[in-house]
């Protein structure tokens, strides 16, 4: 059966969460259609958010301040003007949040509560009803988008594959919605559509992110940025559910502490910083832990205590629902795959390496977070950097727009997994590129993808796996959340990957062609 057709007068955006609809509000006055999989605010990471966003609100923080901190976290691979335009438009980005509603929390003179996290300099992090910053900020961003008439959304809309006028030049989408294939051909097309938790067993994330954008970009030749660095949070909580629920790092800065069954505080035996130390540093101290048979638990009996239902609703509600009480006990932890600091190759306008190919978000790689995401900078990344691709598809002629439908490259369908091959999956990537790899488990990671792979050619989930399988067993240090026990020291020279799908395809599996020419850093 034909697919149908739909032609849109407009940039098309994969992805509704706040990167995509801080893309759509900000493209007006062009006709923006929005792909939602699932209803609008459920089921993505910004709303799964508790800390907060980071930006410099007080009178004794600054920009500079907030980039000094964001390029120290990112252990040598910060893009320079990626972390300066982030941090330098991150105080106004919250305002106007706050003034299209989003409730966060003030002072009685006006003024933000902030937090403090691991590796920010001071308390630097606007704070909602204590852990609903994400849940919030997104609500008040999906009523905006729903009320701007420039702005179509289709729910239950899942993009499978990028079209293409020619090798470098993308014109739209393949699209499944409402039980129909449909080819949506656009001017300018916006990948939003979140990170890759999903590919790992212990996830903060909702368990069907897995990266559908990286891998549809990766398919259709766009360069592919640092996919081996995946941030794994240091306190998931250990109830054996699937997403794992999040103990915010907003509770370590207010002073709840990392304890083993004994009840010794083990931190500060990795850094000098305890638990705010940078978030690699605390999850494998986690991970030590608990591989030594200590157990790890985070403790806030004293530092919160009989206050925890009002500061801390969502991390309260979690632990009571599992029947435990954390204003009494300690609450079982454990690293939990929650952000990758690859992606899609971008510059700060969110353009990637195709024409007419844009990326926002957790999905696109600007270079920003480097090695190791500085604790919320992730809302503020994808509203921050939504606006400027915004901005970017705003200018876009649509008049000269005219697809050659009879012409276009048409993307293969990708399989899906079964459920038994998709959990062995999960657990080999949790197992063998987890907080800790080396090339033993890296290269038993690889023969399991390959064995799947000869069964799902071309399925999105392998297409990741195999990207971040293979950058990591290519990169021969220790850098921020990329751990290998078999290369404990950090390079002199920090280096980004860039690498071609095709490129890492045709080559040895693990050597990954590495672009490390100053172009390839900012453009």
């Amino acid at each position: 059966m034909a697919n149908d057709i739909h032609i849109h007068k407009g940039p098309l955006v994969i992805g509704a969460g706040l990167a995509g609809l801080s893309v759509a509000l900000n493209a007006a006055p062009q006709h923006v259609l929005v792909l939602a999989p699932v209803a609008l605010g459920k089921a993505c990471s910004s709303a799964w958010a508790q800390g907060g966003i980071a930006a410099a609100l007080s009178p004794e923080d600054s920009p500079e301040a907030h980039e000094a901190d964001t390029v120290a976290a990112g252990a040598g691979i910060v893009d320079p003007l990626a972390a300066k335009t982030l941090t330098e438009m991150g105080p106004a980005v919250v305002h106007r949040l706050n003034d299209m509603g989003a409730p966060f929390d003030h002072k009685p003179d006006g003024s933000f509560v902030l937090n403090r996290e691991a590796a920010h300099g001071l308390a630097r992090v606007a704070r909602v009803g204590g852990d609903l910053a994400g849940k919030a900020i997104l609500e008040t961003v999906v009523n905006a988008a729903l009320t701007s008439p420039h702005i179509d959304i289709w729910e239950n809309a899942f993009a499978l594959g990028l079209i293409k006028s020619d090798a470098d030049t993308v014109i739209g989408a393949l699209v499944e919605h409402q039980g129909r294939r449909i080819e949506v051909y656009a001017p300018a097309v916006v990948l939003a559509s979140g990170g890759l938790g999903g590919l790992f067993a212990v996830t903060t994330n909702p368990a069907a992110l897995r990266g559908d954008g990286m891998a549809m970009a990766a398919l259709a030749g766009a360069i592919i940025a640092d996919p081996e660095f995946v941030q794994f949070h240091p306190t998931g909580l250990d109830f054996g559910k699937d997403p794992a629920p999040l103990a915010t790092e907003a509770l370590r800065g207010e002073g709840a502490i990392l304890v083993d069954a004994k009840g010794i505080r083990f931190a500060l035996e990795d850094h000098e910083d305890g638990e705010l130390a940078p978030r690699d540093v605390v999850a494998r101290a986690v991970h030590k832990a608990r591989s030594s048979g200590r157990g790890a638990f985070l403790d806030a009996t004293k530092a919160i205590g009989a206050h925890f239902p009002e500061e801390f609703p969502t991390v309260f509600a979690s632990c009571m629902d599992s029947g435990v009480d954390p204003r009494t006990e300690p609450m079982p932890v454990a690293p939990a795959a929650h952000y990758h600091m690859g992606g899609v190759k971008t510059d700060i306008y969110g353009r990637t390496s195709l024409r007419h190919l844009y990326a926002a978000g957790e999905c696109a790689s600007t270079g920003v977070h480097g090695a190791n995401r500085l604790a919320s900078n992730s809302l503020l990344e994808a509203a921050a950097f939504g606006e400027r691709v915004g901005q970017a598809v705003r200018g876009i002629d649509i008049e000269m727009f005219v697809p050659d439908v009879t012409a276009a490259l048409r993307p293969e369908t990708p399989p899906q997994l079964d459920a038994v091959d998709l959990k062995r999956l999960r657990e080999a990537m949790s197992l063998h590129a987890g907080v800790v790899r080396n090339e033993t488990g890296l290269k038993t990671l690889q023969r399991l993808i390959g064995e799947l792979e000869a069964r799902y050619q071309g399925a999105l989930a392998l297409v990741n796996a195999r990207l971040i399988a293979d950058c990591a067993l290519h990169r021969h240090e220790s850098r921020g959340s990329h751990y290998r026990s078999d290369y404990p020291q950090t390079a002199a020279e920090g280096e980004r990957t860039f690498v071609r799908w095709a490129d890492l395809d045709k080559t040895t599996r693990g050597d990954a062609t590495a672009c490390i020419s100053p172009a390839c850093l900012t453009y």
